[in-house]
């Protein structure tokens, strides 16, 4: 995959190389980001994420950052702590899985609606095979939806995205997707940082 994205050799090494599950093992029933660039976030989840559809959450935890209002006819959760998952209001179901060793999901071909990996593109070492997973189980014109901001666990971000700022985590963001095969791309910037003052919020959405 280096190859693939012409980029050096270890730019998916972390500066933690303990195992995941390690790392993941004590539930973290925070959020990852601040208010504003949560309500950010559910604003667009409203507005592109189909209602009475199929979602998988992938890289998610305790809260799915969903419009409260908004029903769905199934929402499948995927992550690295049970409990954290267990105690998401909003997951019909969900299975642990650690996609840095095992890349395949255990769901049907062309099964789902949308799809959603909040603030964690930057913890997978293999994200084109990730995103080409992900491809397969969508449906034909259903969102992929990549939202990030400057937060992270750094340690166990990959180099290549600890080496990077806001804007070209974009470009890079937009690549992972263009040579996972989604021809249609956009970006969308949901909130911006101040002085500290709120998170910036980024969205990169492809289309199946």
């Amino acid at each position: 995959m280096e190859d693939e994205l012409g980029l050096p050799r270890g730019a998916f090494t972390k500066l933690d190389d303990e195992d995941d599950e390690v790392f993941y093992e004590p539930p973290r029933l925070v959020c990852h980001i601040d208010e504003g660039a949560i309500a950010a976030l559910t604003g667009f989840y409203r507005n592109i994420l189909p209602p009475n559809g199929v979602l998988l959450d992938l890289m998610s935890s305790w809260v799915s950052h969903l419009p409260p209002d908004i029903g769905y006819k199934e929402v499948i959760g995927h992550g690295m702590n049970a409990a954290e998952l267990t105690a998401n209001p909003r997951l019909n179901r969900w299975f642990v899985q650690n996609l840095n060793r095992e890349t395949s999901l255990p769901l049907a071909d062309a099964s789902l609606d949308a799809a959603m990996i909040c603030v964690s593109i930057q913890y997978l070492q293999q994200p084109i095979v990730v995103s080409r997973e992900v491809a397969r189980v969508l449906r034909p014109g259903a969102p992929l939806v990549i939202s990030f901001s400057n937060r992270c666990f750094w340690t166990k971000a990959v180099a290549i995205w600890r080496s990077l700022d806001d804007e070209r985590h974009v470009h890079l963001v937009e690549r992972y997707l263009g040579h996972a095969g989604f021809a249609r791309i956009e970006t969308h910037r949901l909130a911006e940082w101040v002085e500290d003052v709120s998170d910036p919020m980024i969205a990169v959405v492809g289309w199946r």
